[in-house]
């Protein structure tokens, strides 16, 4: 009896210092992990500070010859504003409540989201020229943030991370269309940069939208449909896993008898809580996370996983950007995008194909202002859906950046069509962007163009330049209606401008594609 009376002493008093340790926890004041030791902040711009504490706990934050003063609200949420910073550092912020922290190794200059799918998710060290890229990439001036895969059915408050100097020890399994952006930035600029990467392979633009936008969009009911239907068959997909499982398990067995090769373990499904795919989960646990913090904008790689739904893109792409824009408070929020690389074998003949009718959806999405596109038709692979080649992605991002958002006087963009004109059994394009003339490039000759009659048969075309126009001719289509360029997968193209920036693909007529009624 005395032990056991003994043994309810010491646990009364473990449970009373656990107790005490996490009133301490919740007591002292707190910062998210966006806001650690080497991050950047955004220069020129009212800069939020916040984090939590205890309700009513009083919360100073000092930084430079800054001091702000505020009170923790009642769920024990604090946030101060910081006025405009030049560019520079490093800088320490201390923030005192009860107890004081102190962030070492701040930067004050631009931060920019990276965000989207596999080709933003891509690593440095897997781009060409890996190790060299690796090896030359210490940079102090250069800050990464990679936020950590999580999936949310609602809006979440913080994410995984944390900020790290760029080096060779750091940026490996960065994002490498991130990293190549960033450093040329940081080198054109010559002001601190800071990178946050969040992307995750694989994933569809509605994940990475608001809940409340695609509610608000009939065209979108399908969405929810599929993911309402993935969690009906969820428990039976489980249930046939294991018979897989078990049949692989015996299959194992024998190959060990007979000395041949184990087949290869059967994947689980995955659980609905972890699906990336759920509507709007990446918004919220990887995108509202970030805000307010101040950004100066954001690049993307996306659209692979949309290409099957292209003609839904045209809506749903631009309505991400905006929500995202809304979400920050920023209506001008600078928003650059990668155009989808070639991929896939040529074909011999003009035809349909959706990934050009991705890549129309994006081209579209330029008629939402401070945006910009990375067009990337010459340097995909056909046996290779996440090209090596991340440099020049990288580079023509930063120049769309330069130009739109920083203001230099350059060439940002490769010839985008304009017009038309039916000219007898000819059709003349216009083009902007033309900047120093076009060009064809590497051949004496154009190629990728294809023309078509009243029929809608497209046969190949010819082509040639005149002034800073295009006219576009077949002798098997003699009263011509369209004109299209480099629409296909992998498309056999080569007009450039003398920028020695490619054409974006295109097209004049506006025909029902292979997506038309995907939703």
């Amino acid at each position: 009896m005395k032990t056991n009376r003994a043994s309810k002493y010491f646990i009364c008093l473990a449970l009373i210092a656990f107790l005490l340790s996490i009133s301490s926890v919740f007591a002292d004041v707190r910062l998210p992990a966006l806001m650690g030791d080497n991050m950047v902040l955004q220069r020129y711009t009212e800069v939020p500070i916040w984090g939590t504490a205890d309700p009513g706990e009083e919360v100073t934050v000092e930084l430079g010859m800054q001091r702000v003063f505020t009170s923790a609200d009642e769920q024990g949420k604090w946030m101060v504003w910081l006025k405009p910073m030049e560019a520079g550092g490093p800088y320490e912020m201390t923030v005192t409540g009860n107890n004081e922290l102190a962030v070492n190794n701040i930067l004050i200059g631009d931060i920019w989201v990276c965000s989207g799918q596999s080709n933003m998710q891509w690593p440095v060290r897997a781009s060409n020229n890996g190790e060299r890229e690796v090896a030359s990439s210490y940079n102090p001036s250069i800050r990464l943030f990679g936020v950590r895969h999580k999936v949310s059915d609602r809006p979440m408050e913080e994410a995984e991370g944390k900020w790290d100097v760029c080096s060779p020890d750091t940026v490996p399994n960065f994002s490498a269309v991130g990293y190549f952006f960033g450093r040329h930035l940081q080198k054109t600029l010559d002001v601190p940069i800071g990178l946050i990467n969040s992307s995750w392979g694989g994933t569809p633009a509605e994940s990475w939208t608001t809940r409340e936008t695609l509610e608000l969009n009939s065209d979108y009911i399908p969405i929810f449909e599929r993911w309402g239907q993935y969690l009906t068959e969820y428990p039976e997909s489980v249930d046939k896993y294991q018979d897989q499982l078990a049949q692989w398990e015996k299959d194992v067995q024998k190959a060990k008898d007979e000395g041949t090769p184990e087949p290869n373990k059967p994947y689980p499904p995955t659980p609905p809580e972890n699906n990336p795919w759920m509507p709007a989960s990446l918004y919220n646990a990887m995108i509202q996370p970030l805000i307010p913090y101040g950004i100066k904008g954001a690049i993307w790689y996306q659209g692979e996983s949309n290409a099957g739904r292209a003609y839904q893109y045209r809506d749903l792409f631009p309505a991400m950007i905006k929500d995202w824009r809304r979400m920050w408070g920023q209506s001008d929020l600078s928003f650059f995008f990668v155009q989808l690389a070639n991929f896939l074998e040529m074909k011999p003949e003009p035809s349909e194909s959706a990934w050009a009718e991705l890549r129309e959806a994006q081209l579209m999405t330029l008629s939402l202002p401070n945006t910009g596109m990375a067009v990337i038709i010459d340097i995909g692979e056909a046996n290779n859906i996440h090209p090596t080649n991340k440099q020049d992605v990288g580079y023509r991002l930063a120049l769309n950046a330069l130009a739109v958002t920083y203001g230099f006087d350059i060439d940002y963009s490769g010839p985008i069509y304009k017009d038309f004109d039916i000219e007898g059994d000819r059709i003349r394009l216009h083009f902007d962007h033309v900047d120093g003339g076009l060009v064809a490039k590497d051949a004496d000759r154009l190629k990728g163009f294809a023309i078509a009659g009243r029929d809608k048969k497209f046969v190949w075309a010819d082509a040639k330049i005149e002034g800073d126009t295009i006219i576009v001719w077949s002798e098997e289509v003699l009263e011509p209606i369209a004109v299209r360029y480099a629409w296909a997968d992998n498309p056999d193209c080569n007009l450039y401008n003398r920028a020695d920036l490619p054409a974006s693909p295109f097209r004049t007529d506006a025909w029902h594609g292979t997506t038309y009624d995907k939703k």
